[in-house]
């Protein structure tokens, strides 16, 4: 494995600055843009769609770099040829780890977390499109998008003991029992085994299921939706989801009223209110 895999593919993602995304290409995923809204695709479909180094570095990079765009407003994740994401590649990644010494093996479980972080840090909402197969670091990138939308034949399984390791990989541990529940997750990260469509509906990981033909486009049409919503607003919801598990009750109330005011302070805001008064639909444009 190659110390190179924890730097960024392209330094130009990594900017820091305000920059249009929607021109871009990647290598390692398919990546297609329509108005607002970015889908990215694990196209590797001939094996299930596992990741590689260089993907989860790719997809860790351009995820972190949505943080300085504004051309993008929401982003669909899913996987080609009938699955989501079968994990870590066994032959490109699971076999190079053996026998990798501590510090190398640290330098590849940081990158894989920051991939989790960087989606959780983008202000754009993430909708998962989970068909098939989905598993392993497949099953904790459905895991770390906002919404998910599966299928009766989707199979989501924490495998990670069943090969030797902890479940406690890229923050399931402290992810998946929000969703799911503490005694459910706890459930498929000590068993590793396969959690089926309509089970995770009832569940709670996937918000709500479709036939495999119409998955895909449902999933962009919500994030269509989402795409046409206040983005700033939209933004500061995701953040305050994620920072409030930190938080408690008196201390969240009052990191909420700081976060609405910023908002009532927005040109949307009055946008919305004008529009309710002249009874049409607003208009926003995410300032």
């Amino acid at each position: 494995m190659s110390t190179e895999q924890g730097k960024a593919t392209d330094p130009a993602l990594a900017a820091g600055t305000n920059r249009p995304m929607a021109g871009q290409s990647l290598r390692h995923v398919r990546l297609e843009v329509t108005g607002r809204v970015a889908t990215v695709t694990l196209d590797r479909p001939e094996r299930k769609n596992p990741l590689t180094f260089e993907a989860y570095a790719e997809l860790r990079d351009w995820f972190g770099a949505l943080r300085h765009a504004d051309d993008l407003r929401a982003v669909v994740l899913t996987g080609a040829g009938g699955n989501f994401c079968s994990g870590g590649d066994v032959h490109e990644i699971i076999g190079p780890l053996v026998g990798l010494p501590a510090p190398e093996l640290l330098r590849f479980t940081r990158m894989t977390g920051d991939l989790v972080k960087a989606m959780r840090a983008c202000p754009q909402p993430i909708v998962a499109a989970v068909d098939g197969v989905c598993a392993g670091a497949g099953a904790i990138l459905a895991m770390a998008s906002d919404l998910r939308l599966g299928t009766a034949r989707a199979r989501t399984a924490f495998l990670f003991n069943r090969v030797g390791l902890a479940g406690c990989d890229m923050g399931a541990c402290a992810m998946l029992p929000r969703i799911v529940g503490q005694g459910r997750a706890s459930e498929l990260l000590y068993t590793g085994r396969v959690l089926g469509g309509e089970e995770g509906e009832r569940w709670g990981f996937f918000n709500r299921l479709l036939p495999p033909d119409e998955l895909l486009a449902a999933a962009q049409a919500q994030a269509a939706a989402l795409a046409e919503g206040p983005a700033f607003a939209n933004g500061l919801t995701k953040a305050m989801l994620h920072h409030e598990w930190n938080m408690g009750v008196d201390q969240a109330i009052d990191a909420e009223a700081q976060a609405q005011a910023l908002c009532m302070m927005t040109e949307d805001f009055g946008r919305a209110y004008r529009a309710f008064v002249a009874r049409e639909t607003p208009a926003f444009r995410g300032n």
